[in-house]
């Protein structure tokens, strides 16, 4: 998606930016690449800075309720400090480097509703700065999708995911929201936890991958959530049983929440500080499809009903609504 903007506060006889990104989706950690287009206007213009922000619809629970909001999480500035000559065409190639905590935004090519956008602003000297806005897409990291497609295999549906403003404890999180992919239990586990919330932290070290089951009141406090904190490697994705891996996971999960729910108590982890329990795995081979043929029946919006014992729900493409209103906001500033 390419938006033009000129300088409202010169006019028709601004300079123009263009963004253009580079077609391939990027990774968490990984390079985000494109090129600022700019054309001059009917004068000539110092130009103080072009910069790229990095941008994300988040949800925020307030003591008034539920909010939406652009939360700004990375910014760069990749050129400035040049005169941009009336009706003069220059490109500024740029290549940056996506925090290791972008969410993921599509699972094979298929959209999780999630929204992020790069915001350029191009500074003119005694002029207000004004944008182009740009969505981009993101693919998970090896480990990330070897977990999703596990939790596929072993029955469980995709539900929704969103970005939630604030921190995860015990963790080490640095932006300031989270993702929250919300999964319906397999029908083995259905009678013990109305849904699976995971939440993955990567980082260059490797990847905190946060399990919640059960969630009721607000996110990861109170209720009777149990929550379970598992740490991996980058190079794990490909060494490890996954499916035997993650089925651990939910039985200990399981266990903790029956546990709880037996003794009518109200704790933390499930797990040590470190998420590295030893989990007694029983073998599990690929029951059913993948996560990510559920997200694709989701996001096609095909009620697929139950197959090995999954059921995918709708996923809702915001991306084009998001953007027409920021579009319609600056448009008003103007």
């Amino acid at each position: 998606m390419v938006f033009k903007r000129l300088l409202g506060s010169m006019g028709v006889g601004g300079p123009a930016v263009d963004t253009v990104l580079d077609p391939m989706s990027a990774v968490p950690g990984g390079n985000l690449s494109g090129e600022v287009r700019l054309t001059g206007g009917r004068a000539d213009f110092d130009i103080e800075h072009v910069t790229l922000e990095l941008v994300a619809r988040v949800e925020a629970e307030t003591e008034h309720g539920e909010h939406e909001g652009t939360v700004v999480f990375e910014r760069f500035t990749v050129a400035g400090g040049f005169r941009l000559h009336e009706g003069e065409r220059r490109t500024v190639p740029f290549a940056v480097t996506l925090p290791w905590e972008t969410p993921v935004t599509e699972l094979h090519g298929q959209s999780l509703g999630i929204v992020l956008g790069v915001r350029t602003e191009l500074g003119v000297a005694g002029a207000k700065d004004k944008g182009d806005l740009d969505s981009f897409a993101v693919r998970p990291l090896p480990a990330q999708e070897a977990v999703l497609e596990a939790f596929g295999h072993l029955g469980f549906g995709f539900r929704s995911a969103d970005l939630e403003y604030g921190r995860i404890g015990g963790t080490g999180q640095q932006l300031p929201f989270y993702q929250e992919i919300e999964l319906s239990p397999a029908p083995r586990y259905a009678a013990s936890v109305q849904e699976v919330e995971l939440t993955f932290l990567a980082s260059p070290a490797g990847l905190e991958v946060v399990l919640e089951a059960d969630k009721r009141g607000g996110l990861f406090t109170g209720g009777g959530d149990v929550l379970a904190r598992h740490v991996i490697e980058h190079d794990q994705a490909e060494r490890t049983d996954w499916n035997t891996e993650v089925d651990g996971w939910i039985r200990a999960l399981v266990e903790a929440h029956d546990a709880r729910k037996g003794h009518g108590s109200y704790g933390h982890d499930a797990h040590d500080a470190h998420g590295h329990d030893v989990h007694a795995h029983g073998g599990h081979g690929r029951s059913g499809p993948g996560m990510g043929t559920v997200v694709a029946a989701g996001a096609a919006g095909v009620a697929v009903g139950v197959v090995g014992g999954m059921v995918a729900a709708e996923v809702v493409d915001e991306v084009g609504d998001f953007f027409e209103d920021e579009d319609e906001d600056a448009d008003e500033e103007s």
